[in-house]
């Protein structure tokens, strides 16, 4: 017995916090008593009452949930798909891509129609993607062109990046792709050099030049909001980016995440006549309102779902809402890589697409938005958004083919 109960029980009285404490104390000694004349034992393999867990490392915690909902299996989309943004072929100091053959047999399994294939590189890579795909299986894969940025730092470079986009638009290319090298990693003078701002003037002929030639610019020049923010505790992206450290923009010279996306934004208001596709959800998924602010901003800037179905599943009212509002602004796409498993929201196959569909076609609640052992973006789950057939039609595929200035799917 502590101080204070003795001290309240000389004095005739108890306490709330001694009363507690003395019946905790005397409960436990009796448990103890019973355990020791064998009437009462803990289950095999659960430690005894009084001993703690042992410590378990995060990487090993795999919580099953005890809900009992709903499970929807969406083996195909309820409409023929145009994926608007995937990586299918390599460059030549790459390793080989996936047979077309292969990626075709997963695509009709879950009613996969064509494949945008974004970074088809330019000059010999654009040629050898555009023949191994998009003529070996017209209207399954299509392919954009990327800008040769090495050259940025030469005379007259937009000018002749211009002349280079409409010789790749008569090789075949369908668009541009602007990968997040421009605003986070090239550089004037070399690697140590400053940092080019997404909004440099010397790119304005190529920006027109696409808007003169119908090809739409696929532009990539962020990554999520956690990743210009510290990797502590309070960064809902810790595993991940602890895992990637590489992959964090925090602590060194580059720009302030709204700071790329304001320069992002003023080419978009210098060139109306270009059409614009801000990929991944306009680069800030966590923050529908602020993309549909943009949105309503541009009327020649489109947005789409790759890699943020994690995102959108786990707002999915305010998501629906989005869908609803911007319907022939959303165009539905995955970032699927056929290789690799470092990132398996990315990885393509058929768990993959069943999860999107899950996603924008049913009501279920609480499921995983990776086909992975353990979130590989974040701690959490997502849930449907149950869109409507005229929402879906629009995302699955008629937004893609009107933004592309293509007939991909009959009827």
């Amino acid at each position: 017995m502590n101080n204070d109960q003795t001290s309240a029980r000389k004095r005739g009285t108890w306490t709330r916090r001694g009363c507690l404490t003395l019946g905790a104390g005397l409960i436990g000694t009796a448990i103890r008593g019973r355990a020791a004349d064998g009437q009462v034992a803990a289950p095999a393999g659960q430690p005894q009452q009084g001993t703690r867990t042992p410590p378990l490392p995060l990487i090993e915690f795999e919580p099953k949930s005890m809900l009992h909902v709903t499970e929807t299996t969406v083996a195909r989309a309820r409409f023929p798909v145009i994926d608007f943004h995937t990586h299918v072929s390599r460059r030549r100091a790459q390793k080989p891509a996936v047979p077309p053959a292969e990626i075709v047999k997963t695509m009709d399994a879950v009613n996969l129609h064509t494949m945008v294939n974004l970074t088809g590189g330019s000059g010999e890579d654009l040629s050898g993607a555009i023949a191994a795909f998009d003529r070996a299986f017209p209207r399954r894969f299509v392919t954009m062109t990327e800008p040769a940025w090495t050259r940025a730092g030469e005379t007259g470079y937009a000018a002749w990046q211009a002349d280079e986009i409409a010789k790749a638009k008569a090789a075949g290319a369908v668009g541009v792709k602007v990968l997040k090298t421009l605003g986070l990693y090239l550089r004037d003078g070399g690697a140590n050099g400053t940092l080019v701002k997404i909004d440099d003037a010397r790119f304005d002929p190529m920006w027109d030049a696409c808007g003169r030639l119908g090809m739409p610019v696929a532009i990539h020049v962020g990554d999520p909001e956690a990743f210009f923010l510290p990797i502590d505790r309070f960064n809902e992206r810790y595993e991940e980016l602890h895992a990637h450290p590489d992959w964090s923009f925090h602590g060194r010279d580059f720009p302030p995440f709204k700071e790329i996306l304001a320069a992002r934004d003023r080419v978009f208001a210098r060139h109306p006549k270009t059409t614009f596709v801000a990929l991944h959800v306009g680069h800030w998924a966590e923050n529908l309102a602020a993309v549909g602010e943009m949105l309503d901003r541009f009327p020649n800037v489109h947005v789409e779902t790759g890699a943020r179905i994690g995102e959108i599943g786990r707002q999915p009212r305010t998501a629906a809402r989005f869908f609803d509002r911007y319907q022939d602004r959303v165009l539905f796409g995955t970032d699927a890589i056929p290789l690799g498993t470092e990132t398996p929201q990315q990885v393509f196959g058929e768990d993959l697409y069943r999860i999107y569909y899950r996603c924008l076609e049913t009501e279920d609640e609480y499921f995983d938005y990776a086909p992975a052992r353990l979130p590989p973006q974040g701690r959490w789950r997502i849930y449907g958004l149950g869109l409507s057939d005229r929402i879906l039609r629009k995302v699955y595929n008629a937004n893609a083919q009107r933004v592309l200035g293509m007939k991909l799917i009959s009827g």
